[in-house]
C-alpha cells in the first residue's frame, strides 16, 4: 500500500480439504511441520434474491486447511526440501526423448539449453495442449504425434476459467457473520472468502479487513471470450473488478468502499474433467515420464496431491528394478 502497509491474499485455492487417507497422512506431515493449519472458518450460502444468509455449516464438516503463512508456502517447502534444486522464471518449451539415450533433452522457451533429465514429471495441463499456442505462440513443449500411446485429451483437456477479486476494507464487515459463503442468484459472483481471518494472516493495522471474491464459471468464459486467452490488459481487469464489486454491494450487506481492490484472471482455475480414471496420473514407463495434477484426478488441491503421490510411486517403482538406475 502507499502506506507502507502490506496486504496478502490467496488469490487461487482459498484452502482445502481432505478424505483420502493418504493424502491425509501427506498433510499430517506438513501440519506437524507448521507448514499448514486448520482454518476454523464458519461458512454459509447467501441468497442475493432474499438478502438472506442460509445453510450454515453445522459441526463436524470436514477439516479446511491453508497454508501458512500464505497457501504458496506448501509449495515453497517442497522447493526447499533437501536434493531439489529449484529454478524460477524457466519455461520449458520443448521436451525430446533420446531414444539412444534413455533421456529427456529440454530446451527453454528461447531455445537455451536446459539439459538431460532420466525422468521428467509435468504437472502443467497444457504440456501438449493448442492452449500453450494461444498463450505464447510457439507449439506445445510435448509433441503428441511423437506419443501416440499417451492420450490424445492431453492436447485440449477443458477448463472452468475464474475471475479473482482481492479487495482490502478499513474495518470489518460487520453484516456479514461468516468468514466465507457460496452466492445463489447471483449474475457473476461465486464465493467469497474472509482471507484476513486465516492462521498467520492478521492485518496491520488488525481492524483492517481482507477478502478475495470469486466469479462463477459463466461470468468468467464470456469475459474470457471477449478479451481472448493473452493477459488480460490493466483497463480490461478493472472493469471485470468493479463489476464483481458492484455485485458484492449489490448483497445489501452495507459492503463500503474498500482501500484496495484488484481483479486477477484464473484462466485455467479448474479442469471440467479427469483424464486418468483410477491410476490418478498418466505414467509412461517406455519414456519415464509422468503427468501429474488436478485434471488427472478432481479439481481439488486434495486431487493434486493424490496425483503427485501416484506419480512418485510410479517412478520409484521403476526405480527398483533391474533395470532401473
Amino acid at each position: 500500500m502507499e502506506d507502507g502497509t502490506e496486504l496478502r491474499f490467496d488469490h487461487g485455492s482459498p484452502y482445502f480439504t481432505v478424505s483420502n487417507g493418504e493424502v491425509a497422512r501427506v498433510v499430517s506431515g506438513w501440519e506437524a511441520r507448521g507448514i499448514v493449519a486448520e482454518w476454523k472458518a464458519t461458512f454459509a450460502c447467501f441468497d442475493l434474491a432474499t438478502g438472506k444468509f442460509t445453510d450454515f455449516e453445522k459441526e463436524g464438516t470436514a477439516k479446511k486447511y491453508v497454508g501458512v503463512p500464505a497457501m504458496n508456502s506448501i509449495c515453497k517447502s517442497l522447493c526447499a526440501e533437501d536434493g531439489v534444486v529449484a529454478k524460477f522464471g524457466v519455461t520449458v518449451g520443448k521436451m525430446d526423448w533420446l531414444r539412444d539415450r534413455s533421456s529427456w533433452s529440454l530446451a527453454s522457451l528461447d531455445g537455451k539449453d536446459l539439459g538431460y533429465f532420466d525422468y521428467v514429471v509435468a504437472t502443467d495441463k497444457n504440456v501438449a495442449s493448442t492452449s500453450f499456442s494461444g498463450l505464447t505462440g510457439r507449439p506445445p513443449p510435448l509433441d503428441l504425434s511423437s506419443f501416440p500411446h499417451l492420450p490424445t485429451i492431453l492436447q485440449d483437456i477443458p477448463v472452468r476459467p475464474c475471475f479473482a477479486l482481492m479487495v482490502a476494507f478499513s474495518e470489518p464487515l460487520a453484516m456479514v457473520p461468516v468468514h466465507g459463503f457460496s452466492f445463489n442468484n447471483s449474475n457473476s459472483l461465486s464465493w467469497a472468502f474472509c482471507n484476513s481471518s486465516k492462521p498467520g494472516r492478521a492485518c496491520v493495522p488488525p481492524n483492517r479487513q481482507s477478502w478475495v471474491l470469486h466469479s462463477t464459471t459463466e461470468y468468467a468464459s464470456k469475459v474470457v471470450k471477449n478479451i481472448g486467452p493473452r493477459k488480460p490488459s490493466a483497463e480490461a481487469l478493472a472493469k471485470v473488478a468493479e463489476e464483481l464489486f458492484s455485485e458484492f454491494q449489490a448483497t445489501g450487506l452495507g459492503i463500503p468502499q474498500p482501500i484496495f481492490m484488484k481483479a486477477h484472471r484464473w484462466g485455467a482455475a479448474f479442469p471440467a474433467i479427469a483424464i486418468s480414471g483410477d491410476d490418478k496420473c498418466v505414467w509412461d514407463k517406455s519414456t519415464k515420464l509422468a503427468i501429474c495434477g488436478d485434471f488427472c484426478t478432481n479439481p481439488r488441491v486434495e486431487g493434486a496431491i493424490l496425483s503427485a503421490t501416484r506419480g512418485a510411486s510410479k517412478i520409484l517403482e521403476s526405480l527398483s528394478l533391474p533395470s532401473g538406475l
